[in-house]
């Protein structure tokens, strides 16, 4: 007989069984329905709603259904649909019919949305800290990197030389905004939406307040129906998991194509790379591809949740049940890109010599040609033509600029002097981009000095956060 019964007058077929139950996915929120639940029967004893001995045999009881759960001793039954009815009824196994009283005051459609939070926000932390490391890989290889020069890029053709480290930090920045996005959506995770019932509250005198201060969350949702029927929370995490894999992805493309022969810029270390079964010599960028091609796999996640939910009546309806996988699913994929991006990104060798002549190679310094003719007193529309011409010229003739005679370049224009050499050479072309937010080395020694501290105050919530959630664990309720 189901928990909820007592109306029908059959079963519920075992089609139906199969196809509306959760538990194959909602068991992984075992340990934080223990956990509210803990919680709950805690205050039910104080607001003597349940006597403080009957409080104290379910507590014991969860307990010791937590420790069944964790060492795989427990059976978790399709019939009793999700974790929650599970955990009740190995509950009432365990210790009688008093374990029936545990669900006085709540509902599923609440008991859901806690343990959704809980969850969400261990893993919120989790993902923070795994960015921060990747940042910190970033900044590594940057530091590392101060004096290496290579093209950057617009359009995927070559513009105008930058320092490599300048190129990483870029990326370092971005995940800085991940970082924030993630930061800030943790108030809107930490609030209990435990007491709103089904969707009206509750006839008995609860203390929601009492419960959210036991699992260390900051305040209540205000609105009963808005707390059971809210999955705001969900949908900003996708976005944020979307935006943390554009990032990624965006990087995994250019460590694609560094690592090509054609490129040659850089060298992923064997421990994230694959070959080929059939040719030899092959040395495979998977784990970048892989990542690059997941993030499909997060992009369909945000828009399924967004799609399940754009068509709902308030409050709960059973649609919401599509939202646990997704959410899941998410977290997994993002912990296994992150974990595995940091070290990647921190062993790969960087070859600054390919970089380098790739920058001699090329006309990336022709901005720096036209500025130079600026310098000289020719306006800078003149200047831009003057060094198309040039540039033609090169092409023509297989040479570079900086290959060009002082007699060859005075074909174009007689202000122009012996010093353009030195004027267009890459490391001056570097420097000479010293606004704040350039490629100058100073300029990128500023930048490091930043986003190092911005990496230390991401650490410092990570540590916080994690003291917080530490001290909740069910087990020390």
């Amino acid at each position: 007989m189901k928990l909820w019964g007592g109306r029908f007058t059959k079963p519920t077929s075992q089609l139906v069984d199969e196809y509306t139950a959760s538990i194959y996915f909602d068991k992984k929120l075992a340990v934080y329905d223990i956990e509210g639940s803990l919680a709950h029967v805690a205050m039910l004893g104080k607001c003597e709603i349940i006597t403080k001995e009957e409080a104290k045999t379910i507590a014991e009881g969860l307990q010791k259904v937590a420790s069944t759960i964790e060492s795989g001793e427990a059976i978790l039954r399709e019939e009793h649909e999700d974790i929650h009815m599970n955990v009740e009824r190995l509950l009432i196994e365990a210790i009688g019919p008093v374990g029936g009283k545990l669900h006085t005051g709540r509902s599923r459609n609440d008991q859901v949305a806690l343990d959704m939070r809980l969850y969400l926000r261990d893993a919120l932390v989790e993902i923070t800290q795994l960015a921060v490391q990747v940042q910190q890989a970033l900044v590594k290889q940057a530091t590392a990197n101060m004096d290496t020069i290579l093209p950057g890029y617009t359009h995927l053709q070559r513009a105008q030389p930058v320092l490599f480290s300048h190129h990483l930090l870029a990326y370092a920045w971005m995940f800085q905004r991940d970082i924030e996005r993630l930061i800030d959506s943790w108030k809107r995770v930490n609030q209990s939406p435990l007491g709103a019932g089904a969707l009206a509250g509750t006839t008995f005198p609860i203390d929601r307040k009492y419960v959210a201060q036991q699992l260390a969350f900051e305040g209540i949702c205000e609105n009963s129906l808005d707390a059971v029927s809210d999955r705001d929370f969900v949908v900003e995490f996708l976005s944020d998991a979307s935006m943390i894999s554009m990032h990624l992805s965006r990087l995994c493309e250019e460590i694609v194509q560094w690592s090509s022969q054609e490129f040659n810029f850089i060298e992923i270390d064997d421990e994230f790379s694959t070959g080929s079964s059939m040719m030899p010599q092959k040395k495979n960028p998977d784990v970048a591809e892989l990542v690059r091609g997941k993030t499909g796999r997060v992009y369909g996640r945000l828009m399924g949740m967004l799609t399940t939910l754009k068509g709902l009546p308030l409050a709960y309806n059973k649609d919401m049940q599509e939202d646990k996988e997704g959410m899941f699913d998410t977290v997994e994929t993002l912990r296994g890109a992150l974990s595995l991006f940091a070290p990647m990104i921190e062993s790969m060798n960087v070859n600054k010599e390919a970089m380098y002549k790739a920058v001699q190679n090329d006309y990336s310094n022709a901005t720096d040609f036209a500025d130079y003719l600026v310098g000289k007193g020719i306006t800078f529309r003149e200047s831009h033509a003057i060094t198309g011409e040039t540039v033609l010229y090169c092409i023509k003739e297989n040479k570079y600029l900086t290959d060009l005679t002082i007699k060859e370049f005075q074909t174009f224009s007689n202000a122009i002097e012996s010093d353009i050499y030195d004027y267009l050479a890459p490391e001056a072309v570097v420097q000479a981009r010293n606004a704040t937010g350039g490629t100058a080395k100073n300029q990128v020694t500023a930048q490091l000095k930043k986003v190092t501290q911005a990496i230390e105050k991401n650490n410092q919530w990570v540590s916080a956060k994690n003291e917080i959630l530490s001290s909740r664990s069910y087990r020390s309720i």
